[in-house]
């Protein structure tokens, strides 16, 4: 064999590496894993040779930049590493969620990135598809107003998505009927929207804790729990290894119906004393003896608490349910043994105003206690459950991204 014909042929090895590398390689830059070149070169394992080559190919796409002369860090040696970051001008997921206080689109980029949101209504139609057509045309009013390219579109709910058929099966807090196919609906709203790419439906906190996982206060947990209070209810989600753990038929984690208080509010499913009526917005108000205001549910029940928590009929409100969450969450960690708990909705605000009595209830009441205690934090995106439902839609390019884009 000449000289030629073997360089050709590591030439050809080399561009088949790189190809197989490129949705690797995006994930790494996605998710702030690789900042820098050599870190992506280590991270895949391949030649700096193939690791240029794989970034040139994702910035020919559009989809990340790279910066070939960065300026070095003070007192470093050597040329520095070219950075890599995701492109800011780049391609664009459509998101939108709906909740019981309203809903919300958005347009969201690489890298969890909210470029353009619209809020919507406060009172929510008990039929899906007009609600969805609506969120589907202001997310297309965004994607016109921005002249973004779209890869798809994705959309959270707070309800259970049973798989395979993509049906929300109790939607207790929307009126919508039971067993709506969201995810066929939605598909034919971005359809007729004249939106591009292919159309996704979730769970809102199994996507919230997707988006907190890659981008927020998950990063680097190999077993995620989180917990969150929508505007009404409580959802939970468990990632593992990157990945979220939806059961045989999507309906995993239905955290919210977890008896925590016998004697305690009738719940939607027929028991009594379940986080969902005990833990969420509605509860703590209804401990506090506040009517709901207009403002919604949620945003009541954090600003009260925030701006009033010296009150002792506010204070104790919050211990009942800090009390009531915590032991709900002591045993799930006896159940599922994670690395790391991330609270959002109304529990972020329960943390937040008293992080020790949360964390010693868990500990007093799991099996391993204060040796074997398990971090809890706050969530930190904003609009987590629409970062997640953009995921939903990236996920195809960061699969395979000539294969979506080229």
């Amino acid at each position: 064999m000449n000289g030629k014909a073997a360089t050709g042929g590591e030439a050809r090895t080399r561009l088949e590496r790189g190809r197989t590398a490129l949705g690797p390689a995006l994930e790494l830059v996605h998710t702030g894993r690789a900042p820098t070149r050599a870190v992506l070169t280590a991270e895949l394992g391949v030649t700096r040779a193939t690791a240029g080559a794989v970034a040139a190919e994702l910035e020919a796409l559009g989809l990340i930049s790279v910066d070939a002369r960065p300026s070095a860090a003070a007192g470093s040696q050597g040329r520095p590493s070219h950075r890599l970051s995701v492109a800011g001008t780049g391609p664009v997921a459509l998101a939108a969620q709906v909740h019981a206080d309203g809903f919300r689109a958005a347009l969201v980029g690489l890298g969890g990135e909210i470029v353009a949101t619209a809020p919507g209504c406060e009172t929510i139609d008990a039929d899906p598809a007009q609600v969805l057509g609506t969120v589907v045309d202001e997310g297309a009013r965004l994607l016109r107003e921005t002249g973004r390219r779209c890869v798809g579109a994705g959309l959270a709910v707070p309800s259970a998505v049973a798989e395979p058929e993509g049906t929300a099966l109790n939607p207790l807090h929307l009126a919508w009927p039971a067993g709506a196919p969201v995810r066929e609906i939605f598909a034919d709203c971005v359809r007729a929207a004249g939106v591009t790419g292919p159309a996704f439906t979730g769970n809102d906190v199994n996507l919230a804790a997707l988006a907190e996982h890659r981008h927020g206060a998950g990063r680097g947990a190999r077993d995620l729990l989180c917990v969150a209070t929508g505007h009404r209810g409580v959802g939970g989600a468990l990632v593992l290894d990157g990945r979220l753990h939806i059961g045989s038929s999507g309906l995993a984690l239905e955290v919210g119906h977890l008896t925590v208080h016998p004697e305690g509010r009738p719940c939607h499913c027929g028991s009594r004393g379940c986080l969902d009526v005990e833990t969420d917005p509605l509860a703590f108000l209804t401990e506090v003896g506040v009517r709901p205001g207009p403002e919604g549910l949620l945003n009541q029940a954090r600003t009260l608490l925030a701006e009033n928590y010296a009150d002792p009929a506010v204070r104790v409100a919050a211990e009942a349910l800090i009390d009531r969450l915590g032991l709900g969450l002591a045993g799930l960690v006896n159940i599922l043994n994670p690395d790391r708990i991330i609270l959002g909705g109304l529990h972020r605000a329960l943390l937040d105003a008293d992080p020790e009595r949360l964390r010693a209830v868990v500990a007093d009441r799991s099996l391993w206690g204060r040796s074997g205690g398990v971090p809890i934090l706050a969530c930190t995106l904003d609009h987590n459950s629409l970062v997640g439902a953009a995921e939903l839609a990236w996920q195809p390019v960061l699969d395979d991204p000539l294969g979506a884009l080229g």
